[in-house]
């Protein structure tokens, strides 16, 4: 089985502590283009995907009564850790994710997958608690009406583009997308904000004012979080 590097088993330890809010902070503070998935939606509640971008694009299948043609048989070359992220140009009509795909992704041990389109057999993902977030849901199947088009190309989720190598991130809060380029100070940043953000509520679960502990412990500019004393 393919597995992606040790070093991303170090830094998904350290995302998986964190949530899609302290990211998002800490990507308005490198300024980084559009980074929100937007539309995609979690369809498994508490379910947390995050790893390197494994790409897929669909396109619609030419018409032919005569032929069969399966959506897509990709999954057994996708490495584990990584999070699918499929482009079927937000499609409501039918489906490029169901129970067939998500039991193998468990079985290859892959960290999510994220529909900029729509899925179904939603039960059976739930029940597995597999990470798994569209733009929409259907019962409607993908065969005949869509085949692969490429794997491991950038990708278009409704404005936002996800290329290979890129790291996906998604929560109860939606999904983002964080440039390979940045991946570790993106982490490092956001670790700062959710200290930031634990000192200021224990703050107040202390008896402060709210405003002043966040102008006590830097909400301004949470991703500059230094040690001070929590306890003043």
């Amino acid at each position: 089985m393919t597995t992606i590097p040790a070093v991303a088993d170090r830094l998904r330890e350290r995302l998986a502590r964190l949530d899609s809010a302290a990211l998002a902070d800490a990507l308005d503070s490198l300024h980084a283009p559009q980074f929100v998935l937007p539309g995609i939606r979690a369809r498994v509640p508490g379910a947390v995907a995050c790893g390197p971008a494994f790409t897929v694009r669909y396109r619609t299948a030419d018409p032919d009564p005569t032929a069969f043609r399966n959506a897509a048989d990709y999954i057994d070359d996708v490495p584990a850790g990584s999070v699918v992220v499929v482009d079927n140009h937000g499609s409501r009509t039918c489906t490029t994710w169901g129970s067939l795909l998500t039991t193998m992704a468990g079985l290859r041990g892959l960290a999510g997958t994220v529909v900029h389109g729509s899925l179904r057999d939603v039960r059976e993902s739930r029940e597995l608690g597999y990470p798994l977030f569209s733009t929409d849901v259907t019962m409607v199947s993908g065969k005949n009406r869509v085949v692969l088009d490429e794997t491991g190309v950038t990708v278009d989720i409704a404005g936002t583009e996800v290329a290979p190598g890129d790291w996906v991130f998604a929560d109860d809060n939606g999904a983002l997308r964080i440039p390979a380029a940045l991946v570790e100070e993106v982490v490092t940043r956001a670790e700062a904000v959710d200290r930031t953000e634990t000192r200021i509520r224990a703050a107040a679960e202390r008896g402060s004012r709210l405003d002043a502990a966040r102008a006590r412990f830097g909400y301004a500019r949470p991703w500059e979080a230094a040690d001070r004393d929590d306890h003043r």
